[in-house]
């Protein structure tokens, strides 16, 4: 079993930078590909973000592409999402995933396990 714990949402001007935290506990935790997806109001979960239990091969939505960054620290089983440039379409509720199950990473239904989510809310 897995716990996924997010953190470090909050409110910020459009153009202003956030960066968000997950840390994962459970003994295989660190071996998993871990991603992030986002929720906003009235609208399907989507693919943010993912990255590979040695750090390589990040992959990203094209719509944050090259505004966001997903690293991790497997010392400290914590993935980050650093989010620059941020637009008021940016706001949602961020979850964290791992355990990535397939190949199919931009689908939620291929991670096996989710954290409670952490609010990012871009003013305009």
């Amino acid at each position: 079993q897995v716990q996924l714990v997010e953190s470090g949402g909050g409110l910020v001007q459009a153009g202003g930078s956030l960066r968000i935290s997950c840390a994962a506990s459970g003994r295989t935790a660190s071996s998993y590909t871990m991603g992030w997806f986002r929720q906003a109001p009235g609208k399907e979960r989507e693919f943010v973000a993912r990255i590979d239990w040695s750090a390589g091969s990040p992959a990203y939505a094209d719509s944050v592409k090259g505004r966001f960054t997903i690293s991790r620290d497997s010392a400290k089983n914590t993935v980050y999402l650093q989010m620059n440039s941020l637009k008021p379409e940016d706001t949602a509720v961020y979850y964290c995933a791992a355990n990535l199950r397939n190949n199919d990473y931009r689908s939620r239904t291929a991670w096996g396990y989710w954290g409670q989510g952490t609010q990012v809310t871009v003013s305009s």
